[in-house]
Protein backbone atom coordinates (compact mmCIF):
# COMPACT_ATOMS: atom_id res chain seq x y z
CA UNK A 1 0.00 0.00 0.00
CA UNK A 2 0.70 3.43 -0.68
CA UNK A 3 0.33 7.00 0.68
CA UNK A 4 1.67 10.21 0.64
CA UNK A 5 1.64 11.08 4.28
CA UNK A 6 1.25 7.68 6.90
CA UNK A 7 0.08 9.30 10.22
CA UNK A 8 1.28 6.80 13.09
CA UNK A 9 -1.17 7.50 15.75
CA UNK A 10 -5.09 7.83 15.54
CA UNK A 11 -6.02 9.98 18.75
CA UNK A 12 -6.83 13.66 18.21
CA UNK A 13 -3.83 15.35 16.67
CA UNK A 14 -3.11 12.35 14.21
CA UNK A 15 -6.76 12.61 12.99
CA UNK A 16 -6.55 16.35 12.41
CA UNK A 17 -3.36 15.90 11.28
CA UNK A 18 -5.10 13.40 8.10
CA UNK A 19 -8.50 15.57 8.27
CA UNK A 20 -6.89 19.01 7.44
CA UNK A 21 -4.31 17.35 4.60
CA UNK A 22 -8.04 15.82 3.47
CA UNK A 23 -9.53 19.03 3.20
CA UNK A 24 -6.27 19.84 0.42
CA UNK A 25 -6.59 16.80 -1.49
CA UNK A 26 -3.56 14.86 0.25
CA UNK A 27 -3.75 11.91 0.70
CA UNK A 28 -2.98 9.73 4.26
CA UNK A 29 -3.30 6.40 6.19
CA UNK A 30 -3.53 6.71 10.22
CA UNK A 31 -2.22 3.53 11.81
CA UNK A 32 -3.80 3.32 15.32
CA UNK A 33 -2.46 1.13 17.78
CA UNK A 34 -6.01 0.14 19.72
CA UNK A 35 -9.75 0.22 18.57
CA UNK A 36 -11.51 3.40 17.69
CA UNK A 37 -14.14 2.42 20.71
CA UNK A 38 -10.81 2.31 23.05
CA UNK A 39 -9.46 5.80 21.96
CA UNK A 40 -12.88 7.26 22.12
CA UNK A 41 -12.75 5.73 26.08
CA UNK A 42 -9.77 8.29 27.19
CA UNK A 43 -11.00 11.10 29.25
CA UNK A 44 -8.67 14.10 28.57
CA UNK A 45 -8.70 17.54 29.12
CA UNK A 46 -11.23 19.39 27.49
CA UNK A 47 -10.34 23.31 27.39
CA UNK A 48 -9.64 24.84 23.60
CA UNK A 49 -7.40 27.03 22.65
CA UNK A 50 -8.43 29.68 19.73
CA UNK A 51 -6.07 28.10 17.39
CA UNK A 52 -7.03 24.63 18.10
CA UNK A 53 -10.69 25.84 17.39
CA UNK A 54 -9.75 27.87 13.88
CA UNK A 55 -8.02 24.41 12.94
CA UNK A 56 -11.26 22.14 13.66
CA UNK A 57 -13.60 25.14 11.82
CA UNK A 58 -10.57 24.61 8.66
CA UNK A 59 -10.97 20.95 8.96
CA UNK A 60 -14.66 21.16 8.42
CA UNK A 61 -15.39 19.89 11.98
CA UNK A 62 -16.36 22.49 14.67
CA UNK A 63 -20.04 22.91 13.65
CA UNK A 64 -20.49 20.77 17.25
CA UNK A 65 -17.88 22.19 19.14
CA UNK A 66 -19.54 25.46 18.59
CA UNK A 67 -22.94 24.48 19.13
CA UNK A 68 -22.70 22.28 21.97
CA UNK A 69 -19.16 23.69 23.63
CA UNK A 70 -19.02 26.35 26.73
CA UNK A 71 -17.18 29.44 25.52
CA UNK A 72 -15.17 30.65 28.88
CA UNK A 73 -14.11 34.45 29.02
CA UNK A 74 -12.20 33.78 31.97
CA UNK A 75 -10.68 32.03 35.14
CA UNK A 76 -10.79 32.16 38.93
CA UNK A 77 -7.87 31.64 41.04
CA UNK A 78 -8.48 30.88 44.27
CA UNK A 79 -6.06 30.84 47.24
CA UNK A 80 -6.84 30.51 50.74
CA UNK A 81 -9.94 31.58 51.48
CA UNK A 82 -10.10 33.98 48.45
CA UNK A 83 -10.87 34.01 44.95
CA UNK A 84 -10.00 36.28 42.33
CA UNK A 85 -11.15 36.69 38.37
CA UNK A 86 -8.98 36.86 35.07
CA UNK A 87 -10.92 38.48 32.39
CA UNK A 88 -10.02 36.84 29.14
CA UNK A 89 -11.53 38.51 26.96
CA UNK A 90 -10.68 41.85 28.60
CA UNK A 91 -7.02 41.67 28.13
CA UNK A 92 -7.00 39.62 24.94
CA UNK A 93 -10.34 40.04 23.35
CA UNK A 94 -10.73 36.20 23.01
CA UNK A 95 -12.26 33.14 25.05
CA UNK A 96 -11.55 29.81 25.15
CA UNK A 97 -13.80 26.72 24.70
CA UNK A 98 -14.84 24.13 27.27
CA UNK A 99 -15.12 20.77 24.76
CA UNK A 100 -14.04 17.08 25.78
CA UNK A 101 -10.84 16.01 24.16
CA UNK A 102 -13.38 12.92 23.47
CA UNK A 103 -15.63 15.03 21.85
CA UNK A 104 -12.86 16.61 19.46
CA UNK A 105 -11.97 13.27 18.92
CA UNK A 106 -15.24 11.79 18.01
CA UNK A 107 -15.66 14.50 15.66
CA UNK A 108 -12.77 13.78 13.89
CA UNK A 109 -13.58 10.11 13.42
CA UNK A 110 -16.67 10.40 12.19
CA UNK A 111 -15.44 13.36 9.73
CA UNK A 112 -12.92 10.63 8.65
CA UNK A 113 -15.29 7.69 8.34
CA UNK A 114 -17.24 10.37 6.09
CA UNK A 115 -14.49 10.99 4.07
CA UNK A 116 -13.64 7.44 3.09
CA UNK A 117 -10.19 8.12 4.44
CA UNK A 118 -8.00 5.14 5.73
CA UNK A 119 -7.26 4.11 9.43
CA UNK A 120 -5.96 0.71 10.08
CA UNK A 121 -6.94 -0.34 13.66
CA UNK A 122 -5.14 -2.78 16.03
CA UNK A 123 -1.95 -2.31 14.52
CA UNK A 124 1.26 -3.89 16.31
CA UNK A 125 4.96 -4.04 15.63
CA UNK A 126 5.06 -0.40 14.34
CA UNK A 127 8.32 0.00 12.72
CA UNK A 128 9.86 3.26 10.71
CA UNK A 129 12.16 2.44 7.84
CA UNK A 130 14.38 4.69 6.13
CA UNK A 131 13.16 7.55 7.25
CA UNK A 132 16.62 9.66 6.49
CA UNK A 133 16.23 9.16 3.04
CA UNK A 134 13.59 10.29 0.53
CA UNK A 135 11.61 6.60 0.26
CA UNK A 136 10.40 5.92 3.53
CA UNK A 137 8.11 3.24 4.72
CA UNK A 138 6.04 1.87 7.68
CA UNK A 139 5.61 -2.02 8.63
CA UNK A 140 3.59 -3.17 10.97
CA UNK A 141 1.13 -6.40 11.58
CA UNK A 142 -2.53 -6.68 11.88
CA UNK A 143 -3.14 -9.95 13.46
CA UNK A 144 -0.75 -12.56 11.80
CA UNK A 145 -1.06 -10.51 8.73
CA UNK A 146 2.31 -8.49 7.92
CA UNK A 147 2.23 -4.97 6.19
CA UNK A 148 4.31 -2.32 4.75
CA UNK A 149 2.96 1.60 3.80
CA UNK A 150 5.01 2.96 1.60
CA UNK A 151 4.85 7.04 1.58
CA UNK A 152 6.57 10.42 1.34
CA UNK A 153 6.33 11.48 4.64
CA UNK A 154 6.09 9.79 8.04
CA UNK A 155 3.96 11.20 11.00
CA UNK A 156 4.64 10.42 14.29
CA UNK A 157 1.46 11.18 15.95
CA UNK A 158 1.67 8.40 18.60
CA UNK A 159 1.95 10.25 22.14
CA UNK A 160 4.87 9.66 24.47
CA UNK A 161 5.04 5.92 24.47
CA UNK A 162 4.78 5.51 21.00
CA UNK A 163 7.40 3.68 18.75
CA UNK A 164 8.00 7.43 16.94
CA UNK A 165 10.33 8.99 18.77
CA UNK A 166 12.70 5.93 19.16
CA UNK A 167 13.11 5.75 15.80
CA UNK A 168 14.75 9.16 15.33
CA UNK A 169 18.91 8.09 16.17
CA UNK A 170 20.08 8.25 20.17
CA UNK A 171 22.51 10.00 18.83
CA UNK A 172 20.90 12.73 17.11
CA UNK A 173 17.74 13.02 20.32
CA UNK A 174 18.37 15.45 23.21
CA UNK A 175 15.33 15.12 25.75
CA UNK A 176 14.81 17.43 28.62
CA UNK A 177 12.86 16.60 31.02
CA UNK A 178 11.55 17.31 34.73
CA UNK A 179 9.25 15.05 37.15
CA UNK A 180 7.26 16.56 39.58
CA UNK A 181 7.10 15.24 43.09
CA UNK A 182 2.76 14.54 43.36
CA UNK A 183 0.63 13.91 41.00
CA UNK A 184 -3.40 14.38 40.55
CA UNK A 185 -6.24 12.56 41.68
CA UNK A 186 -9.41 13.36 39.35
CA UNK A 187 -12.67 12.31 39.28
CA UNK A 188 -15.33 12.60 36.59
CA UNK A 189 -19.23 12.66 38.35
CA UNK A 190 -22.09 13.07 37.13
CA UNK A 191 -23.32 16.57 38.67
CA UNK A 192 -23.40 19.93 38.00
CA UNK A 193 -20.05 21.83 38.06
CA UNK A 194 -19.45 24.22 41.17
CA UNK A 195 -18.90 27.32 39.16
CA UNK A 196 -19.46 28.36 35.63
CA UNK A 197 -15.40 28.66 35.21
CA UNK A 198 -12.83 26.66 35.93
CA UNK A 199 -11.32 27.55 39.87
CA UNK A 200 -7.55 26.88 40.18
CA UNK A 201 -6.80 26.47 44.00
CA UNK A 202 -4.03 26.82 45.93
CA UNK A 203 -4.19 26.07 49.42
CA UNK A 204 -1.98 25.13 52.18
CA UNK A 205 -3.03 21.11 51.22
CA UNK A 206 -2.54 21.32 48.11
CA UNK A 207 -3.53 22.04 45.03
CA UNK A 208 -6.99 21.91 43.50
CA UNK A 209 -9.07 22.21 40.23
CA UNK A 210 -12.92 22.49 39.90
CA UNK A 211 -13.30 21.56 36.05
CA UNK A 212 -16.40 20.52 33.94
CA UNK A 213 -17.74 18.82 30.65
CA UNK A 214 -20.80 19.56 30.39
CA UNK A 215 -23.74 21.14 32.09
CA UNK A 216 -24.42 17.76 34.00
CA UNK A 217 -20.78 15.71 34.15
CA UNK A 218 -17.83 17.55 36.56
CA UNK A 219 -14.27 17.31 36.52
CA UNK A 220 -12.58 17.52 40.00
CA UNK A 221 -9.39 17.00 40.75
CA UNK A 222 -6.73 17.16 43.78
CA UNK A 223 -3.08 17.28 44.20
CA UNK A 224 -1.95 14.06 45.58
CA UNK A 225 0.94 11.90 46.81
CA UNK A 226 2.49 9.49 44.04
CA UNK A 227 2.28 7.20 46.23
CA UNK A 228 -1.22 7.12 46.02
CA UNK A 229 -3.43 5.10 43.85
CA UNK A 230 -6.95 5.35 43.23
CA UNK A 231 -8.43 2.99 45.27
CA UNK A 232 -6.88 4.59 48.20
CA UNK A 233 -9.49 7.13 48.31
CA UNK A 234 -12.87 6.63 48.48
CA UNK A 235 -15.34 9.07 46.94
CA UNK A 236 -16.82 10.46 50.47
CA UNK A 237 -12.70 11.03 51.37
CA UNK A 238 -12.04 12.69 48.01
CA UNK A 239 -14.98 15.43 48.30
CA UNK A 240 -14.02 15.91 51.64
CA UNK A 241 -10.46 16.93 50.86
CA UNK A 242 -11.48 19.05 47.68
CA UNK A 243 -13.71 21.20 50.19
CA UNK A 244 -10.71 21.80 52.50
CA UNK A 245 -9.10 23.38 49.58
CA UNK A 246 -11.34 25.51 47.79
CA UNK A 247 -13.06 28.53 49.40
CA UNK A 248 -16.20 28.01 52.39
CA UNK A 249 -18.63 29.83 49.90
CA UNK A 250 -17.80 27.42 46.79
CA UNK A 251 -17.60 24.17 49.57
CA UNK A 252 -21.00 24.97 50.41
CA UNK A 253 -22.23 25.20 46.94
CA UNK A 254 -20.52 22.10 45.61
CA UNK A 255 -22.84 18.82 44.85
CA UNK A 256 -20.95 16.06 45.28
CA UNK A 257 -21.75 12.04 43.91
CA UNK A 258 -20.94 8.89 43.10
CA UNK A 259 -17.86 9.02 40.96
CA UNK A 260 -17.90 7.34 37.01
CA UNK A 261 -14.17 7.42 36.81
CA UNK A 262 -11.37 8.05 39.16
CA UNK A 263 -7.69 7.55 38.15
CA UNK A 264 -4.53 9.73 39.08
CA UNK A 265 -2.05 11.46 36.57
CA UNK A 266 2.04 11.74 37.15
CA UNK A 267 3.08 15.24 36.27
CA UNK A 268 5.90 16.58 34.04
CA UNK A 269 7.34 18.73 31.76
CA UNK A 270 9.13 16.95 28.69
CA UNK A 271 10.85 17.87 25.12
CA UNK A 272 12.93 16.11 22.77
CA UNK A 273 14.81 18.00 20.38
CA UNK A 274 14.64 18.26 16.73
CA UNK A 275 10.66 17.04 15.93
CA UNK A 276 12.26 16.41 12.62
CA UNK A 277 14.37 13.80 11.65
CA UNK A 278 14.45 13.42 7.48
CA UNK A 279 11.17 12.87 6.36
CA UNK A 280 9.77 11.76 9.86
CA UNK A 281 8.43 14.36 11.92
CA UNK A 282 7.07 14.19 15.40
CA UNK A 283 3.69 15.86 16.74
CA UNK A 284 2.66 15.93 19.99
CA UNK A 285 3.07 14.05 23.12
CA UNK A 286 5.21 12.13 21.00
CA UNK A 287 7.52 15.09 21.15
CA UNK A 288 6.75 16.79 24.37
CA UNK A 289 4.33 16.70 27.52
CA UNK A 290 3.55 19.58 29.88
CA UNK A 291 1.36 19.05 32.94
CA UNK A 292 -2.36 19.52 32.86
CA UNK A 293 -2.04 22.73 35.41
CA UNK A 294 -3.64 25.42 32.46
CA UNK A 295 -4.66 22.16 29.65
CA UNK A 296 -1.74 22.80 26.95
CA UNK A 297 -1.54 19.35 25.92
CA UNK A 298 -3.67 18.87 23.45
CA UNK A 299 -3.75 22.72 22.69
CA UNK A 300 0.44 22.25 22.11
CA UNK A 301 -0.12 18.92 20.01
CA UNK A 302 -2.78 21.45 17.38
CA UNK A 303 -0.02 24.28 17.18
CA UNK A 304 2.58 20.98 16.25
CA UNK A 305 -0.13 19.67 13.26
CA UNK A 306 -1.07 23.83 12.23
CA UNK A 307 3.03 23.79 11.52
CA UNK A 308 3.30 20.31 9.79
CA UNK A 309 -0.06 20.98 7.63
CA UNK A 310 1.03 24.11 6.45
CA UNK A 311 4.56 22.39 5.68
CA UNK A 312 2.96 19.17 3.84
CA UNK A 313 0.77 21.85 1.95
CA UNK A 314 2.97 24.22 0.84
CA UNK A 315 5.44 21.11 0.19
CA UNK A 316 2.56 19.53 -2.19
CA UNK A 317 0.54 23.06 -4.00
CA UNK A 318 3.43 25.41 -3.88
CA UNK A 319 6.23 22.41 -4.28
CA UNK A 320 8.70 24.30 -1.74
CA UNK A 321 10.39 22.86 1.20
CA UNK A 322 10.65 25.88 3.60
CA UNK A 323 7.82 25.02 5.29
CA UNK A 324 9.07 20.65 6.31
CA UNK A 325 12.83 22.58 6.56
CA UNK A 326 11.65 24.29 9.52
CA UNK A 327 9.28 22.57 11.24
CA UNK A 328 11.44 21.31 13.75
CA UNK A 329 12.18 25.23 14.62
CA UNK A 330 8.89 26.63 14.27
CA UNK A 331 6.79 24.05 16.47
CA UNK A 332 9.60 23.99 19.16
CA UNK A 333 9.84 27.91 19.63
CA UNK A 334 6.26 27.92 20.60
CA UNK A 335 6.44 24.37 22.39
CA UNK A 336 9.13 25.98 24.63
CA UNK A 337 6.84 29.13 25.39
CA UNK A 338 3.77 26.83 26.45
CA UNK A 339 6.35 24.68 28.41
CA UNK A 340 7.05 27.63 30.70
CA UNK A 341 3.47 28.66 31.25
CA UNK A 342 2.49 25.13 31.91
CA UNK A 343 5.71 25.60 34.57
CA UNK A 344 5.05 28.64 36.00
CA UNK A 345 1.44 28.03 36.78
CA UNK A 346 2.13 24.36 38.22
CA UNK A 347 4.62 26.05 40.44
CA UNK A 348 2.31 28.92 41.21
CA UNK A 349 -0.15 26.40 42.40
CA UNK A 350 1.17 23.50 44.15
CA UNK A 351 2.50 22.77 47.18
CA UNK A 352 5.87 21.01 47.45
CA UNK A 353 7.78 19.07 49.33
CA UNK A 354 10.46 20.57 49.73
CA UNK A 355 8.74 24.30 49.81
CA UNK A 356 10.94 26.28 52.95
CA UNK A 357 8.50 29.25 54.89
CA UNK A 358 10.11 31.72 52.78
CA UNK A 359 9.29 29.43 49.23
CA UNK A 360 5.51 29.45 50.26
CA UNK A 361 5.67 33.37 51.60
CA UNK A 362 6.98 34.00 47.52
CA UNK A 363 4.00 31.86 46.26
CA UNK A 364 1.83 33.70 47.75
CA UNK A 365 3.33 37.39 47.13
CA UNK A 366 3.25 35.76 43.36
CA UNK A 367 -0.57 34.91 43.45
CA UNK A 368 -1.09 38.06 45.22
CA UNK A 369 0.57 40.09 42.73
CA UNK A 370 -0.89 38.22 39.99
CA UNK A 371 -4.59 39.30 41.63
CA UNK A 372 -3.53 43.27 41.84
CA UNK A 373 -1.71 43.63 38.49
CA UNK A 374 -3.74 44.31 34.98
CA UNK A 375 -0.14 43.62 33.10
CA UNK A 376 0.63 39.97 35.15
CA UNK A 377 -3.09 39.26 34.24
CA UNK A 378 -2.83 40.28 31.15
CA UNK A 379 0.46 37.92 30.49
CA UNK A 380 -1.71 34.80 31.44
CA UNK A 381 -4.50 35.38 29.76
CA UNK A 382 -2.14 36.09 26.35
CA UNK A 383 -0.82 32.16 27.58
CA UNK A 384 -4.06 30.81 28.42
CA UNK A 385 -5.98 31.57 25.59
CA UNK A 386 -3.22 30.55 23.36
CA UNK A 387 -0.08 32.29 21.99
CA UNK A 388 -0.11 33.19 18.08
CA UNK A 389 1.33 30.53 15.56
Amino acid sequence: MRTQVAIIGGGPSGLLLAQLLHVRGIDSVVLERRTRAHVLSRIRAGVLEQGLMGLLDEAGVGERMHREGFPHDGTLIAYDDQMFRVDFTEHTGRHVMVYGQTEVTRDLYDAREKAGGAIEFNVDDVTVNDADTDRPYVTYRIGDAAKRLDCDFIAGCDGFHGVSRNAIPASVRREYEKVYPFGWLGILSETPPVNDELIYASSSRGFALCSMRNANLSRYYIQCSLSDSPGDWSDANFWDELKRRIPAEQAEALITGPSIEKSIAALRSFVTEPMRWGRLFLCGDAAHIVPPTGAKGLNTAASDVHYLYNALRQFYEEKDAEGIDRYSERALARVWKTERFSWWFSSLMHRYPDQSEFDIKMQRAEIEFLRSSPAAQAAMAQNYVGLPY
